[in-house]
């Protein structure tokens, strides 16, 4: 597990392996599951805190995929337009993800 992460955070995976299946599957999973949990605890009345710890509990996770994505962008053998676009598009992702 910890040579994973070390793996994500160096950028040591594919691109189109960290973007779409770990950021875009994995992460957008995530950051969906955790939603719904905050708005649950919400909604069963449970503390604010609760439910805002809940909805940043990815925030860790989604930093991890954006430093990955970055880094295995600048490692990219094929054409520049797919790490410019990779890049731009995990910067958008990881915002929505997180303030959605």
């Amino acid at each position: 597990m910890r040579q994973r992460i070390a793996d994500l955070w160096l950028g040591r995976l594919p691109l189109g392996r960290i973007f779409w299946e770990y950021a875009i599957v994995y992460g957008s999973l995530a950051n969906v599951v955790t939603t719904f949990a905050a708005l649950a605890a919400l909604a069963g009345g449970l503390p604010i805190v609760i439910a805002l710890f809940l909805h940043v509990l990815p925030i860790p996770y989604n930093l991890l995929m954006v430093v990955g994505v970055w880094r295995s962008a600048a490692n990219f053998q094929g054409a520049i337009v797919w790490s410019t676009l990779a890049r731009a598009l995990i910067v958008i992702w990881a915002l929505v993800a997180t303030f959605a």
